[in-house]
């Protein structure tokens, strides 16, 4: 992990833009984090849009995390911003975009080849920036994962021991494999669910919801569309992470 940037954002938030190989990230600390008094680290998905894009909503998250007392981290996905692009995955989007816009459902094969190479790239990648990002002084366990796209948290809170609570963004476009993998999840989960959400079937996202294996986990549902998530429903995410990392 090589640091490229350092910004005070206020007098108790520390930004730092660094890279990990190819992959780009941010990290946000409390400036009274030290290695003699380690915080919680809190990992921040987000859709693959690109983190300049994708900037604004996430250093907003990342300030309410550093309020709360944790550190938050986040990395740019595989084809996303300017890593390379696969031509399969521009594939799978076109295909997509053509069914939405023809008002016609989904179909499995077209969700798998979106979802689960990403899947398969994405996860190994959080895993090596988790690697780096506990080996810093002032970050320590224990570890969440927040938002992004919902597979790739399924598969990071299923195989990773580190990862202790997740917050996960209800989405429908989610492959049958990794409804199984959920299955096999047992951390606390805060799943967050807009119910007139315009690119969620409602039903696909409670079936997933119900799959989970955590005998711990909240449905934290609201009326609205996508971007309509209220307030309070981030302060109760808020609130999961207080009581299950700190």
């Amino acid at each position: 992990m090589q640091f490229t940037s350092e910004q005070h954002l206020d007098d108790d938030v520390i930004e730092r833009a660094f890279s990990l190989g190819e992959i780009p990230g941010i990290l946000w600390t409390p400036v009274a984090a030290s290695a003699s008094a380690p915080v919680p680290l809190i990992l921040l998905g987000h859709p693959p849009l690109g983190l300049h894009k994708m900037y604004p909503r996430l250093v907003a998250r990342a300030r309410d995390a550093v309020a709360d007392g944790f550190a938050a981290a986040t990395i740019e996905l595989p084809g996303s911003g300017d890593r390379p692009r696969s031509a399969a995955a521009e594939q799978a989007r076109t295909a997509l975009r053509r069914t939405v816009e023809a008002g016609e459902p989904v179909d499995a094969e077209t969700v798998d080849a979106l979802v689960l190479p990403l899947v398969d790239k994405a996860v190994p990648e959080w895993q090596a920036a988790l690697d780096a990002l506990l080996s810093l002084p002032g970050i320590g366990g224990p570890v969440g994962y927040s938002g992004g796209v919902i597979s790739i948290g399924i598969r990071l809170a299923a195989v990773e021991p580190r990862i202790s609570a997740a917050v996960l963004f209800a989405g429908s476009l989610v492959p049958a494999a990794m409804v199984e993998e959920a299955r096999r999840i047992t951390v606390p989960l805060h799943v967050l669910l807009q119910w007139d959400d315009e690119g969620n079937d409602r039903q696909a996202a409670l079936d997933l919801f119900d799959a989970f294996g955590s005998k711990e986990k909240t449905l934290h549902a609201n009326m609205g569309g996508h971007t309509g998530v209220p307030q309070f429903a981030g302060d109760a995410a808020a609130q999961f992470f207080i009581r299950h990392l700190k």
